[in-house]
């Protein structure tokens, strides 16, 4: 794959930098799923004292979970999506460049990746 899919776009960069959740859709394994991959940067009280104070905190020492969900179609419209939702893998970063690593054995390249209120995110 080309350097270029393997670095962030700053935009995106920023993002997980302000705690923001990015995703992307990925093929599901049967034609009524839904198969999603979502980056949770952690948080903390610092970043809990910014949301009071009415901002948010940028952090590069940020950690990461990465979760690959699946999801029943039909269960994504409302509040039950959690039904039939199986997790298919899940890993941790301690920084961007674990998370980079984690993305390259995963084969999803941090370009791909969205602001999850510009996806079909469930959560």
């Amino acid at each position: 794959m080309d350097h270029h899919e393997w670095t962030w776009p700053a935009v995106h960069l920023s993002a997980l930098r302000l705690g923001r959740r990015l995703g992307v859709r990925v093929p599901a394994s049967q034609p009524h799923r839904w198969s999603f991959v979502q980056i949770v940067p952690s948080t903390g009280p610092a970043d809990e004292d910014a949301i009071r104070a009415g901002r948010a905190r940028s952090d590069d020492a940020r950690s990461f979970r990465v979760t690959h969900w699946e999801f029943e179609s039909d269960r994504l419209e409302g509040y039950d999506h959690g039904i039939g939702a199986v997790r298919l893998r899940r890993a941790e970063a301690a920084d961007e460049g674990e998370l980079l690593a984690v993305l390259r054995e995963w084969r999803l390249p941090p370009s791909e990746f969205r602001y999850s209120w510009d996806t079909v995110d469930p959560d």
